[in-house]
């Protein structure tokens, strides 16, 4: 097949709400994102939680929003992905323009009946319900959206636009932090989604059903739900691969505070952290195409073997600029990975079922970034703080990275799920 062939296959082989869901995706990231690269650093700094605690809480954050995608992609498959992404975007506008208000006059009320930590976890759990929406509305949209000989590309084109949103989120972060008070973070953020919340309105159109599928009842969306749970290979599979979400998380956990702390108090770690999704923006075509000979879930091992390895940097050499190259070498394996693990999944979704397995998908990112906030929290304070041995910190997260890449290749051998990828 020539190039110009390939390019009408791709230019006709999308729908119109591919690219509006895909798109506003990119905003959403962008929000999400700016957030997250200011988050860690503001409840230690500014709050005064303390590193472990606040990683705590930032992994709280991350956890809920990807845990409740779970039931947010049974929730899309209810509504509609149009009603679903809408309702999402305007939760979200919500929720972050509440996490820059903390510390306004309006809420003293509320901060003066409760204690701090339990009103910051009450806000930082807001956004979890939006997120849910949104990620399996925009991955259901490109399973439905795509013909069959694009579906890769479009997962591939889905991943990239997401970290676009993932590269300019901490850039945007870093500006703001710089030349406003860091609470416009959240307030920028917030107004992102909001323009989302109308573009999905005006433009978002519902794609349609595999095979004239219906709409499904609640009674159906609970058998779907339970027959994804009922499935012990898959659910097994989700499980283990918590463990390269343990590992990741650390980027936004453990790493700004680690490089604060124990390399450079005044470093812009909010820029650092763009360093990740810049790398998958610009190779993610040049890597897809050196593995897409790659089974899928030979490209799942293989990139989080490599995430796992990417910390040893900081071990050999403690400075901002490993810190970088670390990052680098986490996005190498992350787009080996990422968009083959949304593909290998989307092929075992029965027709009318898309959301849910979608929203499965995202089950070990929010339960990795739940243990991997207390965990990366209690690292720096261990061997960071109490023993001054901050090398053991990544010791012990290449650790759980590497038990992680055996328990896959084990999985690989004895109890893979066949889709009958070519």
């Amino acid at each position: 097949m020539t190039f110009s062939e390939r390019f009408q296959e791709i230019r006709t082989g999308f729908e119109r709400p591919f690219w509006v869901a895909n798109i506003t995706e990119l905003f959403e990231r962008l929000s999400y994102y700016a957030a997250f690269a200011s988050l860690a650093r503001y409840l230690d700094e500014s709050l005064k939680f303390g590193a472990q605690r606040a990683s705590s809480l930032t992994g709280l954050f991350g956890g809920l929003v990807w845990f409740m995608a779970v039931f947010g992609g049974a929730l899309a498959d209810r509504l509609g992905f149009r009603r679903a992404l809408s309702l999402a975007y305007l939760i979200l506008s919500i929720s972050y323009f509440t996490l820059g208000s903390l510390g306004s006059p309006w809420l003293a009320p509320v901060r003066n009946a409760m204690p701090l930590v339990v009103l910051v976890s009450l806000v930082l759990a807001m956004p979890a319900l939006g997120v849910a929406l949104v990620k399996p509305s925009v991955v259901g949209t490109t399973a439905r959206a795509s013909k069959e000989n694009v579906r890769s590309v479009g997962y591939s084109i889905y991943y990239t636009l997401v970290n676009i949103g993932g590269f300019f989120g901490p850039v945007l972060a870093s500006w703001v932090h710089k030349h406003l008070r860091v609470e416009n973070v959240f307030r920028v953020s917030a107004l992102s989604v909001f323009v989302m919340f109308f573009v999905v309105l005006a433009l978002y159109k519902e794609p349609r059903r595999a095979d004239g599928a219906q709409v499904a009842s609640l009674r159906q969306v609970a058998r779907n739900f339970l027959t994804v749970l009922s499935n012990p290979r898959f659910m097994l599979f989700l499980l283990i691969f918590t463990g390269y979400w343990i590992v990741f998380w650390q980027e936004f956990i453990a790493l700004p505070l680690y490089i604060s702390k124990f390399i450079d108090k005044n470093a812009d770690t909010e820029l650092i952290l763009a360093a990740d999704p810049l790398v998958v923006i610009t190779c993610t075509i040049l890597i897809g195409f050196l593995t897409k000979r790659l089974h899928s879930f030979s490209a799942i091992v293989l990139g989080t073997l490599i995430s796992s390895l990417a910390f040893l940097l900081l071990i050999v050499h403690p400075s901002v600029w490993m810190a970088v190259a670390a990052l680098v070498v986490i996005a190498i394996g992350e787009i080996i990975q990422a968009p083959r693990y949304y593909d290998y999944i989307s092929r075992l979704a029965p027709p009318g079922q898309q959301g849910t397995y979608m929203g499965f998908a995202f089950l070990p990112i929010g339960i990795g970034s739940l243990i991997g906030g207390p965990l990366g929290g209690y690292l720096i304070q261990h061997f960071g703080e109490e023993r001054h041995q901050p090398q053991m910190i990544w010791w012990s997260i290449v650790g759980v990275g590497l038990a992680t890449t055996l328990l896959l290749w084990i999985y690989d051998r004895v109890a893979r799920v066949e889709t009958g990828e070519k």
